[in-house]
């Protein structure tokens, strides 16, 4: 049998919806899509491209290893920008974000994302049960 393990940690923004932060399955994270919200924000602030970026990788980070993981066994990326003028802004951040791990992935050009921001990331992961 199938055991499903809801995550949630405060060290990144705390669902508004109804969702998780990320799901536990068969040995995998499946991580929902991050915005570039702190985790102390009180309401969503719009701060420059770059900051968004950041702190939607540093939230990844920390829902990964809330769910026993590590961003070296991320297997699968999706990068949400709303334009893809700031792929390379994207790119170099995610590079020092991932150093020498290179998991696959895929930047999607989209429309306006929620509340104006920018980008949005969500990842599958390898974890130890």
């Amino acid at each position: 049998m199938t055991s499903i393990k809801l995550i949630q940690t405060d060290k990144a923004a705390i669902p508004k919806g109804h969702y998780s932060q990320a799901v536990v399955a068969n040995g995998f994270v499946f991580v929902s899509g991050i915005l570039g919200i702190k985790a102390d924000d009180k309401e969503v602030v719009l701060r420059d491209f770059e900051q968004q970026v950041q702190i939607c990788l540093d939230n990844l980070k920390n829902i990964i290893e809330a769910s026993h993981s590590k961003l070296g066994n991320v297997v699968k990326v999706n990068v949400y920008i709303d334009d893809i003028g700031k792929w390379d802004k994207v790119n170099n951040a995610y590079e020092k974000t991932f150093g020498s791990h290179k998991p696959a992935r895929a930047i999607i050009p989209t429309r306006s994302l929620h509340h104006g921001l920018e980008i949005e990331i969500d990842a599958v992961a390898l974890v130890k049960e």
